[in-house]
């Protein structure tokens, strides 16, 4: 995409709060055309507030919202356009399907609202449903459906219209893990597919870096980090980044100087131990934290072994069997560091152990 196209999504300086409470505070990003971005965080974050802000279903204090450039929220122009006006499409996580209709009449729905012809409304749905795979449905009651048949319904009736832009409300968290899994694969194909904006808001880390053009990682009202999926997890800003996004270690310690290739920093743990760690700073002394994700750590059975990467021994504490892989936890002179390996070769607890990792991998956070 051409970086000279206007954003389908801008959201400057947004702020909202209720009484005395900021749920939203002073946020801003884009959307691009086409673009999938995720909003990422906890519970009580201000994600769910800031997709309602986008939607017109809440009224932000202060900051801009402009969508395909019109301005649909401006506290200083005092501009706040209703929600029926935004045309916007938006897909709940709780379906809101109407139990009473049938599956055709659900995704007609918002057509028939906006006065089309009936021959216009006849087609529109039926390839709404043709995209949702629900063509063969249309004639049974939406209650019938099962979970993930409903929610294909929700999705068919938000995308009848042609909307630019579709918000997701955490659209898959009633579904089993399941069932989970295989809707995220058919929500990103058909979003490509049709080339629409869209805002997504989970707590599901996992969820988001599947789907997800960019996340957005939001932390008590505020933007942590923006970035690809594999930015946010191979580099995280900080440490909130770091062990809200996948599992990573966290280890204390500083920043001792530049490493003899000069594009690694030396980092020495409180423990005296030290690692190469991907430079983010040049400041020598300044105390700071390192990220070395589980995931990517060798484990190997004794002491002594050396090679190009960090190496620290210690010694199994526990091992927890997941199925897909065996988490080890370790401890390493007092620095208890999670390991998690594929179940094969099995290492069992109280075994002395050197963990390896590259120095690629283990990550200096921002103060």
């Amino acid at each position: 995409m051409s970086a000279n196209l206007q954003p389908m999504i801008a959201v400057s300086d947004l702020v909202v709060s209720y009484g005395n409470y900021v749920a939203v505070k002073g946020i801003s990003f884009d959307v691009r055309q086409g673009e999938h971005i995720t909003l990422l965080g906890p519970s009580g974050c201000g994600k769910t507030t800031t997709l309602r802000s986008i939607a017109g279903l809440e009224r932000p204090t202060r900051g801009s919202i402009l969508l395909d450039g019109k301005p649909v929220f401006s506290a200083d122009q005092r501009i706040n356009v209703p929600v029926e006006k935004r045309g916007i499409s938006m897909v709940f996580q709780s379906y809101a399907i109407w139990p009473h209709m049938t599956v055709f009449d659900n995704v007609a729905y918002g057509l028939r609202v906006r006065g089309l012809p009936q021959k216009e409304i006849e087609a529109k749905a039926s390839q709404a449903l043709d995209l949702v795979q629900l063509r063969h449905a249309a004639d049974r009651p939406a209650s019938k459906l099962s979970g993930g048949q409903q929610q294909r319904v929700a999705l068919g009736r938000a995308i009848a219209f042609s909307p630019s832009i579709i918000l997701f409300d955490e659209p898959l968290s009633n579904l089993d893990a399941k069932l989970r899994a295989s809707m995220r694969i058919e929500l990103k194909e058909l979003q490509h597919r049709l080339g629409i904006s869209s805002v997504y808001v989970t707590h599901d880390q996992e969820e988001a870096l599947a789907i997800s053009d960019r996340v957005i990682v939001m932390n008590d009202g505020k933007i942590e980090q923006i970035g690809t999926p594999d930015e946010i997890y191979s580099r995280p800003a900080n440490g909130f980044v770091a062990d809200f996004v996948g599992s990573a270690n966290i280890l204390p310690g500083t920043i001792v100087g530049p490493a003899s290739d000069h594009e690694l920093t030396v980092f020495q743990l409180n423990t005296g131990a030290r690692l190469n760690t991907r430079a983010s700073t040049n400041s020598s002394g300044a105390a700071t934290t390192v990220a070395v994700r589980t995931a990517l750590i060798d484990i190997r059975r004794g002491f002594g072994h050396r090679d190009d990467r960090n190496a620290l021994e210690g010694q199994v504490l526990r091992r927890l069997f997941h199925g897909d892989f065996v988490e080890y936890f370790v401890n390493c002179q007092g620095h208890r560091v999670t390991v998690r390996r594929p179940p094969t070769d099995i290492i069992a607890e109280g075994e002395e152990v050197t963990l390896l990792f590259s120095p690629e991998h283990a990550v200096l956070l921002e103060r």
